[in-house]
């Protein structure tokens, strides 16, 4: 630990916002990393369930929804069965608005890390520009310069180097985080369309168009008959 200590003071006082920058990335992963764990976990039975359950009873797909609803999965599959007896177009409709909703949730943090990448670099050529300058400060050229003038640079291009490989590491941090979410988010959306469109094609081939279909022939059935 007295390392670690020994380092932030080496890189001067640019590592006080690299040192924030570090411990809001970390804490995003950490957020971040147990949302798509219980997400992952648990939204394939939901998935199923909710399917299995559509082809005989959407009221029982509903309950199996509401169940889950402290998943994304959840609510989204419950959008469009709380619908009262909707056309295929409001049903997907319904989808989509809560398919929207979610991913704006999973999309949480990339801000955070976008901005940390963008700036920690920056932080830290600061710091190699602030440690540059305590360097050509300390010398003393043409004046036969001692020990002393000799630290004081030496403690400068420490700073300067310091500074600068934290910015980096940092930055390369924030970004691999970025990117694992990224990736994570785009694979939801795949499983959440193949999802919907299997929820929807039930609905229509079991529910809407039977329904229809009864409707037409009572229609029919109803209209008199000329001699």
């Amino acid at each position: 630990m007295s390392n670690l200590f020994d380092i932030v003071s080496k890189g001067g006082p640019v590592m006080v916002p690299l040192g924030v920058l570090s411990v809001a990335t970390i804490a995003c992963a950490l957020e971040r990393t147990v949302f798509w764990i219980k997400l992952m976990q648990a939204e394939a039975r939901v998935a199923h369930d909710v399917l299995e359950a559509a082809r005989y009873s959407l009221s029982d797909a509903r309950a199996i929804a509401e169940r889950a609803s402290t998943l994304p999965i959840g609510r989204f599959l419950l959008a469009p069965l709380k619908l009262n007896k909707p056309s295929p177009e409001t049903f997907r409709l319904a989808m989509e608005t809560a398919g929207d909703e979610e991913f704006s949730r999973m999309r949480k943090g990339d801000k955070l890390l976008e901005t940390v990448v963008g700036l920690a670099p920056l932080l830290g050529l600061l710091g190699t520009v602030t440690g540059l300058m305590a360097t050509f400060g300390s010398l003393n050229i043409g004046g036969g310069g001692g020990a002393e003038s000799t630290t004081k640079a030496a403690a400068g291009i420490g700073e300067a180097l310091t500074a600068t490989a934290a910015g980096m590491v940092v930055a390369i941090l924030a970004l691999v985080i970025f990117r694992v979410c990224v990736t994570m988010q785009a694979n939801q959306m795949e499983y959440f369309s193949k999802v919907g469109s299997q929820l929807e094609l039930v609905y229509r081939q079991v529910w809407y168009e039977p329904y229809l279909s009864d409707h037409a022939h009572m229609l029919t059935s109803d209209l008199p008959v000329r001699s």
